[in-house]
């Protein structure tokens, strides 16, 4: 039997390669995003029976509420939810950050993130589903100028160990997927355009690409039932840990 995937932030980076990855398998795919065209790309190459666009900003409930009420009869049953839509903003301490910024960050990373769950909750418990939630290393790891980005990912991660923990004997599995440095839009959404500065980030670094991170997911969401994966961390070899900060006087 076909299953039915539904990706949040699907129109780049880790989203639009997940797309690609399942529609590729012969899963259905529920692409969401704000960008219609880059959606009609996917659907345009899959094909409508394979990849439903869904268009709307996560941040936005009703239009969420309007976009599921919308899918039609083919996907309405999902059985993998991948919470992957969100974003950093600003490199500034946070003495020096955008208030703006910070609120962007958490309404995307958090509040969006919970209100589709909690919405898809009854029909991934029915089903035996899977819930994958974007986090990142961040979550763990602080770094000057993460602040906002870093404790909601850290957020990310604590409610999907407490998910899965809420959701026991449901037979719905969990996974918080923490990923390192990667190659996408990332640096560019993140320094507001700056292309400099993004090369700057990823030039002789080796970095992971949006397809490893797909194979990720495809990965976990092709897992036998009775196994459950409750946070993946996944780095490039280049990448390791920071020291200590030390301000010397």
């Amino acid at each position: 039997m076909t299953k039915t995937i539904l990706i949040t932030g699907a129109t780049s980076g880790f989203g639009a390669a997940a797309v690609k990855r399942f529609a590729e398998a012969g899963w259905r795919v529920i692409a969401t995003g704000r960008r219609a065209e880059r959606l009609q790309g996917l659907v345009d190459r899959f094909g409508a029976d394979k990849v439903h666009a869904a268009v709307f900003d996560m941040r936005d409930e009703a239009a969420l509420e309007a976009s599921l009420a919308a899918l039609p009869e083919a996907f309405r049953s999902i059985d993998v939810l991948v919470n992957n839509a969100g974003l950093a903003l600003g490199t500034a301490p946070a003495q020096k950050a955008s208030l703006q910024d910070w609120r962007t960050m958490i309404d995307t990373n958090i509040t969006a993130l919970v209100t589709l769950t909690h919405r898809l909750l009854p029909d991934l418990i029915e089903r035996k589903g899977v819930i994958i939630n974007m986090s990142s290393v961040a979550a763990s790891y602080p770094y000057p100028g993460g602040n906002t980005y870093g404790g909601s990912k850290a957020f990310v991660k604590q409610f999907s160990l407490g998910l899965r923990s809420d959701l026991h004997g449901t037979g719905v599995r969990v996974t918080s997927i923490e990923p390192g440095m990667a190659e996408t839009e990332f640096t560019l959404v993140r320094t507001h355009g700056d292309q400099a500065a993004s090369d700057k980030m990823y030039g002789g670094a080796t970095p992971m690409t949006a397809e490893d991170i797909a194979e990720q997911l495809y990965y976990i969401a092709t897992l036998p039932p009775h196994l459950n994966i409750n946070r993946l961390e996944i780095m490039p070899v280049t990448q390791s840990f920071a020291g200590f900060q030390v301000d010397r006087k």
